[in-house]
């Protein structure tokens, strides 16, 4: 009789064991709705912009999320600590010929960017390494540890016209790498060494670290700064851009440069129909009254992986924008999300495209902000120097294969 007993009693025992772990473990793939079914699919990292991390478009193999029936995505851990790797590059000024830009040559000391704005037209170039537009893209970033020595081998050498460098257009200078790398910074001194002309973009308030610098490229008019302001909500900024400073960090910025004699804009890039267009008049005001002396914008651009990738964003954070945002982009992209032809990918075409232009030049006007090319101070060319006797290891200039294919975006 006991031992009867003692058989149903294990047998019971069993089945609830059975019962209990069945549910525990099919417990992700009955996720139907809410916050639990977002962290299923997009497995979101917090801290970071992008919402999954899909193999590069040059990998032989593909990645997808799935569950392996022992609840492993709820263990996801939501936190990927950034990763740094040296690269070690031929030549450090790219060319380019686009008429859509008004710089020549440009500098970039990273690839890859932290602020992990989910927008970023430069996610695409990651692929190039192998690596994936998504969260690699954030978290695995390339270093150039010998920017400043390339830079000054190539301006040094015999021959060298100089043009105003640009810094900024592939990713930002100012990223928070830069507070222990200050590759950004040696950039800069070897510009100032030579006196040669240089324009900034960014997007962090890191670039007052470079204050003493700054100024003293200014003193021969051969420095111009702009800060990109996207939306003065904070809310939509942590989700946009979650590691690039706030829109108040980024205002002083433009307070203490104007302030300091710098001559500073402000850069509403992107303007995202339907989700920040209206904050236009805003943020020309916000930063006019910050000391800001011109103002320029771009429409929202999504080459290659960065379309994907904002979509699934949109899901996850705007859903019932996300019809309305999307078909605003189809129309002033001839019907796609991305246009990649000069003279139509940074402001589009269309009544949504001519509407948002307009609202922007009135809002300029009425603020008194310059939007013509006048606003970058016209840097002075004759006051560049080049040593009589020129680095021994300056080389002839070569792009990267990586660099070369930006340009098709």
């Amino acid at each position: 009789g006991i031992c009867r007993f003692w058989d149903g009693l294990t047998l019971s025992l069993r089945l609830i064991l059975f019962y209990i772990c069945s549910y525990r473990y099919d417990m992700p793939l009955r996720m139907e709705s809410g916050k639990d079914r977002q962290s299923f699919e997009g497995l979101t990292l917090r801290g970071r912009g992008a919402g999954s991390n899909a193999s590069g478009r040059f990998e032989r193999h593909r990645r997808s999320v799935m569950d392996d029936g022992w609840n492993s995505l709820a263990l996801h851990p939501d936190r990927k600590p950034t990763t740094t790797h040296i690269e070690r590059p031929k030549a450090i000024i790219t060319r380019n010929q686009s008429p859509d830009v008004p710089f020549e040559h440009s500098v970039n000391a990273y690839r890859g960017c932290e602020h992990g704005c989910i927008y970023c037209f430069a996610r695409p170039s990651h692929a190039y390494m192998g690596l994936s537009a998504g969260q690699d893209f954030e978290t695995e970033i390339f270093i150039k540890p010998n920017a400043a020595a390339l830079l000054e081998a190539e301006i040094t050498r015999p021959g060298y016209t100089p043009r105003s460098i640009a810094m900024g257009t592939n990713t930002d200078p100012y990223q928070p790498i830069e507070k222990t790398q200050q590759l950004t910074r040696s950039v800069l001194e070897v510009l100032l060494k030579h006196r040669h002309p240089v324009s900034i973009t960014t997007k962090s308030d890191r670039i007052l670290k470079d204050l003493d610098i700054l100024a003293a490229l200014d003193k021969h008019k051969l420095v111009h700064v702009m800060l990109s302001v996207t939306t003065l909500q904070h809310q939509l900024c942590r989700r946009m851009e979650p590691r690039a400073a706030s829109p108040a960090q980024r205002l002083r910025a433009i307070g203490a440069l104007s302030a300091a004699g710098i001559p500073t804009g402000v850069m509403v890039a992107p303007v995202i129909p339907g989700l920040t267009d209206h904050e236009l008049d805003w943020i020309l005001a916000a930063a006019k009254d910050a000391g800001a002396g011109s103002a320029a914008w771009i429409m929202l651009r999504l080459p290659g992986e960065v379309a994907p990738l904002f979509e699934q964003w949109l899901s996850t954070h705007y859903p019932d924008r996300k019809g309305k945002i999307l078909n605003a982009l189809r129309d002033m992209r001839g019907g796609k999300l991305n246009d990649p032809r000069f003279g139509a990918r940074m402001r589009g075409r269309g009544a949504w495209a001519h509407m948002i232009k307009q609202r922007f030049l009135k809002a300029a006007r009425r603020h008194g902000l310059t939007t013509t090319a006048a606003a970058h101070a016209a840097p002075d060319m004759a006051m560049f120097e080049i040593p009589k006797h020129p680095p021994q290891t300056a080389k002839k200039h070569m792009d990267t294969p990586v660099e070369q294919q930006l340009s098709l975006f």
